[in-house]
């Protein structure tokens, strides 16, 4: 290679690099640690929150007075819904002493679209 192409065919790539890297980070291709890490946390966490719903809505279908207790948690407030459901320790899972306030709400969306 001449010694005249050097300086230019240096400065493409550099340029050509620069741009590799913007398109890749922008579009997704590349991820960094950090925001794959906070993608898997999310995914774990709805993940487990899939898992757990039904199970709360199960143990709602075990209560002898589910019919009135759909009634009350259909006249309750939508943002009061997920304390209604853990008061009632249908989102307490086997083994566990509390429930999850995120389990609660998933399973009161989830009761509220049930019908008996």
């Amino acid at each position: 290679m001449k010694k005249q192409y050097i300086k230019p065919f240096v400065w493409g790539m550099v340029v050509g690099s620069m741009a590799l890297l913007i398109v890749g980070f922008s579009t997704g291709w590349v991820v960094t640690s950090g925001s794959a890490e906070a993608t898997a946390k999310v995914m774990a966490a709805d993940a487990v929150l899939a898992r757990l719903a039904p199970i709360a809505v199960a143990q709602f279908m075990q209560d002898p007075n589910r019919k009135e207790r759909l009634k009350e948690l259909k006249e309750v407030d939508s943002w009061k819904r997920g304390d209604f459901v853990r008061e009632r320790g249908w989102a307490t899972m086997p083994g566990e002493e509390k429930a999850d306030s995120q389990v609660a709400r998933e399973a009161a969306d989830r009761l509220i679209k049930v019908e008996l």
